[in-house]
């Protein structure tokens, strides 16, 4: 259950999508935007998910936005109702001048708060806000409750790189099987 194929065809785009998350980080992304495809492949080789996606769509945003719901989907049906594994994940990571924060509950309550601290519209072929709208739409498809900060930092490809590499190290820990819980799922409740 922790190897999942996910699609999504609409009149706006066409997604395929493989998600590994006991994988090694190898990844082939191919969403027609590049940067796009740079954060992804970030996300997949820091957080060693293997990962394949290919998407096609009419607008950057439509891609952004729909490619984070399939991978989302995708995550959420990857936790197995959150059967042994840890749930909660943390990481911070540098990159040069900038200090990015991740923590993510992969518990099915979907909410996304993020602080980005972007000082422009853009960073190479992408705007900054269908980057702000993937983590939103990822966390709502996921089921997942994702922070994402950037403390600080001065260039833009900078800050959302750290964001996307921390992003990737909690997932990983959050996706991390405790062998103490066994099939239980780590919970009070006994169900996420």
């Amino acid at each position: 259950m922790r190897k999942v194929k996910a699609q999504r065809k609409t009149k706006e785009v066409d997604i395929t999508l493989e998600l590994n998350v006991d994988g090694t980080g190898n990844a082939d992304i191919k969403t027609g935007i590049k940067f796009f495809d740079h954060m992804l492949l970030t996300l997949a080789k820091h957080g060693l998910f293997d990962l394949q996606v290919n998407a096609i769509g009419d607008l950057t945003h439509h891609v952004a936005e729909d490619v984070a719901l399939v991978l989302g989907e995708a995550l959420s049906k990857a936790t197995n109702q959150g059967k042994g594994i840890k749930r909660f994940g943390s990481a911070y990571v540098p990159m040069d001048e900038s200090l990015a924060r991740a923590t993510v509950d992969l518990g099915g309550r979907p909410y996304c708060i993020q602080n980005l601290r972007f000082l422009q519209s853009k960073i190479e072929d992408m705007k900054t806000e269908d980057m702000e709208h993937f983590f939103e739409s990822l966390a709502q498809a996921a089921k997942a409750n994702i922070h994402v900060t950037v403390l600080y930092g001065k260039n833009e490809h900078h800050k959302i790189e750290a964001a996307m590499k921390a992003l990737a190290l909690a997932l990983c820990e959050a996706f991390t099987v405790e062998p103490r819980l066994g099939d239980r799922v780590p919970s009070a409740k006994g169900v996420l």
